[in-house]
């Protein structure tokens, strides 16, 4: 019986793993363009980041989702529009959701290593004559890297965001597995089926992230042997 559920479940492998990978790298260059923004001088600007972070980390995600979804279908002009294409999808509306979320979240990780750089390498690019903006230029990469590990388990979190997905109507890992309860109403077998899913794909994902981290990283360790 479990074989069946596994071969019904795993069709839905390949929709939560692209959905995760676009709306990560949406999610990215959006909590990119955000950290620059809170980290100029922009008051109006930071103030609208500063908005969009706390509607999209101070609401839960699945509320997103179906305001995402079904939230645009109640403006005429919205529907009569272009965007319209776009937000009746499913597909992108999930994607969206994620990225939107994702990347408030990733703003405060990106933002908050950003803070942490040492005040003398900021002290040193203006001595060079840099600008703000120059400066953030060249140790944002800096930060970035070192957010890694936390950002790592930001990955971690939205591929299991996706699970929501499947409330409105994507065939996920989630969404195979309601269809699949509907006829067989075995509870305990398919959810613990698809849980079993998630946990090995999560699994695989911590250790990739892992390497990743110390390839990346390896430079903090040079730093501290020669000190």
């Amino acid at each position: 019986m479990w074989q069946d559920y596994l071969s019904v479940i795993l069709q839905g492998v390949p929709t939560s793993l692209v959905l995760t990978a676009v709306a990560l790298v949406v999610a990215f260059f959006l909590a990119l363009g955000m950290t620059f923004i809170l980290s100029l001088e922009n008051v109006i600007a930071k103030g609208a980041v500063n908005l969009f972070l706390t509607l999209f980390t101070g609401t839960p995600l699945l509320v997103q989702f179906f305001l995402i979804y079904y939230g645009p279908g109640q403006f005429e002009w919205i529907v009569q529009s272009p965007l319209w294409y776009w937000l009746s999808n499913a597909w992108f509306c999930a994607m969206l959701a994620l990225a939107l979320n994702s990347a408030a979240y990733t703003t405060q990780l990106f933002h908050g290593a950003v803070k942490a750089i040492p005040k003398g390498q900021w002290e040193t690019c203006y001595a060079l004559g840099l600008s703000r903006l120059q400066t953030l230029k060249i140790l944002v990469p800096y930060a970035l890297k070192r957010a890694l590990p936390s950002y790592s388990n930001e990955i971690i979190l939205v591929f299991k965001g996706t699970s929501l997905a499947s409330t409105i109507t994507i065939m996920d890992i989630m969404g195979y597995a309601r269809q699949l309860y509907g006829t067989e109403y075995d509870a305990l077998g398919i959810y613990g089926m698809a849980g079993a899913i998630y946990l090995v794909i999560t699994g695989i994902m911590t250790l990739i992230l892992r390497q990743v981290e110390r390839k990346v990283l390896a430079f903090e360790r040079l730093e501290s042997e020669q000190a």
